[in-house]
């Protein structure tokens, strides 16, 4: 009987730990995408003594919005993910989840048409128009964008460190099962 105890125990905690890997994974390929989209706007500046301001700083505003936007459906293939394995798993091992079910209950998924919306957006238009006007009205959409980009990585933070509390939780408790 306690060879059954121990073994459901342990099927739990794999099934958790699969779980807990794949949304990882995600988190981290969000992060990735995130940071290309950075990093191809820092190369950008390669192309500035040759590419007219008026036709770079399109091209880092489009890039931002591309980065954060698959960003954003990554983020909805995580929240979808969770969903369906909190449909397979039972009770015990939904409670272990709850970390990372109220990191997305915290930041919903918002549609990619509301965050471009600049009349949806008062305070990130507020900024954006601000920052143009001290600097130059053509980054307008660019800090426009990088608000955008800035949102989704506070979201894939708040997720990677739900999935590290539910990772440290299972490595200080490793053998909680046989108390």
């Amino acid at each position: 009987m306690n060879r059954e105890t121990d073994n459901s125990a342990n099927s739990l905690d794999d099934n958790v730990t699969k779980i807990v890997e794949s949304i990882d994974r995600d988190v981290e390929r969000g992060e990735d995408i995130v940071m290309a989209g950075l990093c191809i706007v820092m190369m950008s500046t390669f192309f500035a003594p040759i590419a007219p301001p008026a036709v770079l700083l399109p091209f880092v505003a489009i890039t931002f919005a591309v980065s954060a936007g698959l960003a954003r459906l990554n983020y909805r293939k995580i929240e979808r993910k969770l969903t369906n394995f909190l449909m397979m798993i039972e009770e015990p091992e939904q409670s272990k989840l709850r970390p990372i079910q109220a990191a997305l209950k915290a930041s919903p998924y918002e549609s990619l048409g509301q965050s471009f919306n600049p009349f949806k957006n008062i305070k990130r238009t507020f900024k954006s128009v601000l920052g143009g006007l001290l600097i130059n009205p053509l980054w307008m959409p660019i800090f426009y964008m990088i608000g955008l980009q800035i949102e989704e990585e506070k979201k894939l933070i708040a997720l990677n460190q739900a999935v590290m509390s539910i990772e440290q939780e299972s490595v200080d408790n490793p053998y909680e099962f046989y108390a």
